[in-house]
């Protein structure tokens, strides 16, 4: 018997066995089984062009359109260039030595090509690709391999191309004995689902297009219900520990905010606050995503939130994921609550609080007196970074966590602070974001946590608008684009210039930045990332020179940091170059212009969130998104969607339609391979929510699923024991 945990290696022989192993890590019957087909190609049907990205190995299937042959000039020999076409575009092959297959190459030919996509003089290349001819009977394997005429393309890698990767299956899948169903036999039937063996074998060797379509409803569902049962496990467990009530106090600190407050609430803000306020008056522990655009009002409803808690006596903490925002949401608090954020001090309100900051690079007497204040009580907020969660750090009587753009987090950081709670209850908590988050991801992601939005932003924003800046190929864009930081300048207006690297030499990530950046096509590209360290003495001796420019990264001394953005917040400098530490929380209404460079460095939902910056005051705002990607690659198309809108939700939907499928629970989230590969969260909604259903049914029925062991071992299989962690603890 041939069961999935047995290795490959005496059934598909060491050759292939190894080159699987070293390649792409498939090391059993059950990884190369689970290695689907990216897209299959029909024979006739060629791949499209415009789709690929620049660093990635592509497999595609196009015709052959010219054959041309020259000298190279710095060494000896022929570089051969055979410009294909997918019917619409073109790109480049370039061989840099002759041998024998590459005469078979003929203008009309049909082919698989497989290589590195990289730029050269703006035009798409594959350097020396290998190739497969469809249509010529020199070529038998792939002839008769891709007999039905359905061309599976799989995931593959530099050294091991898709179609070796397919006669490996090919050769496996006559000797494997199936595998005993997961799923019982009354929802199978009642989905309308084939069995788990015959899905796998008709996903690789499909006779039709309708044996594809029913082999792939099968594997979603495989996934979306491995995935919704580790989190109907956890929304079950989440209410065994009981949470610290916190109901309303007539007459509270919170009602004396609310009287003082200069502005109206929006309906969504007052919508939101009724929700959570009846969830911290429970004993089930609130467990809330809170979701909206920039600078729609989410920390007012988390203040209001927290104020409610210190009403209850107990204590509330505020996770910011850098010491800038940290710094920022302390004083922006504190200036929000005026005198009843000074408690015990000279002209604090009866009723009044403290709101302490602590983070990792405080001094040691601030660092001391803080530490006190949360220990003793004194502080009824607590905003810091991850100090919060260090041993030594010890809370009165935590009732409330909010953790700020709480994706920027690792998983155990997340949990520690919710152990901080005493007396085995688990604190309230709601979770933020900016980034909004499409449906069916916040049912997979977050899938524990129920989900409210903002989506009207407060009056007095102002409009904000963007435009690609190509500088490779428009260079005099690049030139007006200073002019026009000069002009925004001299009309009093600030701005800022956000890079994706520190510099100095460093290439690792800024660490107090948000996100890391995209490196992967460095080589292409010829240079690294633009730096802040590159970039700020550019503009001072060049296109900005005599304008007052200021530097901003995460490794800047803590005052230094808190200097420079106040020097910003005060008018006393004109221009910040900046790492992503502006990303969030950062709020200077005169700043009007937010220039990104390398833009396709980042991805849409930290463009969002930077552009958010811009147009906080009376003057509209205006994002440049400058960099060198070319027109018809995803990573332009990404910068495209970001300038066509301004809605963050449909921007979330945007950015989900263009990222590969299920690479939402990828190396980001954690740390390993995604185990999505067939479930789509754009165009699955259906089989996801019904999922959650039927998880959710199969739980509360047998909560240790001990009568479906079949069950547990697929989301052994599917979700493995890493993912599990981390979805158990988002």
């Amino acid at each position: 018997m041939v069961g999935l945990d047995d290795k490959l290696l005496p059934l598909i022989g060491a050759r292939s066995a190894k080159a699987l192993e070293n390649a792409l890590r498939i090391r059993t019957v059950g990884d190369l089984l689970r290695h689907y087909p990216r897209r299959y190609a029909q024979r006739g049907e060629l791949t499209k062009i415009a789709g690929l990205e620049i660093g990635e190995h592509a497999t595609v299937l196009a015709e052959v359109r010219n054959v041309s042959k020259r000298k190279m000039r710095h060494r000896k020999g022929m570089l051969t260039e055979v410009l294909i076409t997918d019917g619409e575009r073109t790109m480049t092959c370039v061989f840099f030595k002759v041998f024998k297959e590459l005469g078979r190459l003929t203008p009309g030919k049909q082919a698989l090509f497989a290589g590195k996509v990289t730029r050269y003089k703006r035009t798409l290349q594959l350097a020396h690709p290998e190739f497969k001819l469809l249509d010529d009977d020199a070529d038998e394997d792939a002839v008769t391999g891709f007999a039905s005429g359905w061309i599976p393309v799989y995931p593959a890698a530099k050294d091991l191309q898709s179609w070796s990767i397919w006669n490996a299956v090919r050769q496996l899948l006559p000797q494997w004995d199936g595998v005993e169903d997961p799923l019982p036999e009354d929802l199978r039937r009642r989905l309308d689902l084939p069995d788990l063996s015959r899905a796998i074998h008709e996903i690789h060797q499909p006779a039709e297009w309708a044996q594809i379509e029913h082999a792939r409803k099968r594997l979603k569902w495989d996934e979306a219900l491995a995935v919704q049962l580790v989190l109907a496990s956890r929304r079950q467990s989440a209410g065994v520990v009981p949470a610290p009530s916190c109901p309303p106090k007539p007459g509270g600190i919170a009602d004396s905010f609310d009287q003082r407050l200069p502005f109206e609430l929006t309906e969504g803000q007052r919508e939101v606050g009724d929700t959570v306020s009846a969830e911290l008056a429970g004993e089930h522990p609130m467990n809330r995503l809170l979701q909206g655009e920039v600078g729609s009002g989410k920390t007012m409803v988390a203040l209001r939130a927290m104020l409610q808690v210190v009403d209850s006596g107990r204590q509330a903490a505020m996770l910011a994921p850098t010491e800038v925002l940290a710094a920022q949401h302390a004083r922006s608090l504190t200036e929000l609550l005026g005198d009843l954020a000074m408690a015990g001090e000279l002209g604090g309100a009866e009723q009044a609080t403290r709101v302490a900051l602590l983070t990792g690079s405080m001094g040691a007497a601030k660092r001391k007196q803080a530490m006190l204040d949360v220990a003793s009580g004194a502080a009824g907020i607590v905003v810091g970074t991850h100090a919060l969660i260090q041993d030594k750090v010890s809370f009165a009587d935590l009732g409330m966590v909010v953790v700020d753009e709480q994706h920027r987090f690792g998983v155990e950081q997340r949990d520690a602070l919710r152990a901080r709670a005493g007396g085995g209850a688990s604190p309230h908590v709601l979770v933020m974001t900016a980034t909004p988050i499409p449906r069916t991801v916040a049912m997979t992601v977050y899938g524990d946590l129920e989900t409210s939005s903002l989506r009207e932003l407060p009056a007095g924003r102002s409009p904000i608008s963007t435009s690609v800046v190509p500088a490779a190929e428009k260079p005099a864009w690049l030139d007006r684009a200073w002019r026009r930081i000069r002009e925004e300048v001299e009309a009093g207006h600030q701005v800022y210039v956000v890079c994706p690297r520190i510099g100095d030499g460093d290439e690792s990530a800024d660490d107090d930045a948000p996100d890391t950046v995209d490196t992967s096509d460095d080589e292409e590209r010829g240079r690294a990332p633009l730096a802040v360290s590159d970039i700020a003495p550019m503009l001072e001796d060049g296109p900005l020179s005599g304008l007052r420019i200021g530097v901003l990264h995460g490794r800047l001394p803590a005052d230094q940091k808190d200097s420079v953005m106040r020097a910003f917040a005060a008018g006393e400098l004109d221009v910040l170059v900046a790492t992503t530490v502006v990303e969030v929380g950062v709020d200077v209404p005169n700043a009007t212009v937010m220039v990104l460079m390398d833009a396709d460095r980042f991805g849409m939902s930290q463009l969002h969130q930077l552009r958010g910056r811009v147009g906080r005051g009376s003057a509209p705002g205006l994002c440049l998104l400058v960099t060198e990607a070319l027109e018809g690659t995803t990573a332009r198309d990404r910068l495209d969607a970001v300038a066509s809108t301004v809605d963050g939700f449909e921007l979330a939907r945007l950015d989900l339609e263009l990222r590969r499928e299920g690479d939402v629970l990828g190396a980001s989230q954690s740390g390993r391979r995604s185990g999505l590969k067939m479930l789509s969260l754009l165009r699955d909604e259906d089989v996801i929510t019904r999922a959650r259903d039927e998880a959710q049914r199969f739980v509360r029925d047998d909560p240790e699923l001990t009568g479906y062991p079949g069950l547990a071992r697929m989301v052994a299989d599917i979700v493995d024991e890493e993912r599990a962690h981390y979805l158990e603890k988002v």
